[in-house]
């Protein structure tokens, strides 16, 4: 039941990211007639190849706290508690999970395509 709590709040929170990033345009993502008349720069929606880096290194930086504080502890940092580093080591890797089942559906995408009659 946690498992499935976990993977829901990191749906949330992915979606909060997709949201967030189709709010903010990307700089130095521009293509052909992206600026009107006025010289000003329309916003741009973000591809799925950013959006999908932006997982990415969300995920890595999930990975990279965790990691940190785990060190911290066995140093004996005495700010840091078990079920702080236990907590931040499980969502790293929830994070990471649910990373990985998006690559597999990503690629057995391409090879459906792949297999497509011409």
């Amino acid at each position: 039941m946690s498992s499935q709590l976990s993977m829901n709040r990191l749906l949330v929170e992915m979606r909060a990211m997709q949201a967030e990033a189709m709010a903010q345009p990307l700089p130095g993502k521009l293509q052909a007639n992206e600026q009107n008349t006025e010289g000003d720069v329309k916003q741009v929606t973000p591809s799925f190849g950013d959006m999908f880096k932006q997982a990415i290194d969300a995920v890595n930086t999930q990975q990279q706290v965790s990691s940190e504080l785990k060190d911290r502890y066995t140093r004996g940092d005495t700010t840091i508690d078990l079920p702080q580093v236990m907590v931040e080591s499980q969502k790293a890797r929830v994070a990471f999970d649910a990373m990985v089942e998006v690559r597999n559906k990503l690629v057995s995408a391409y090879e459906e395509i792949m297999k497509m009659p011409i």
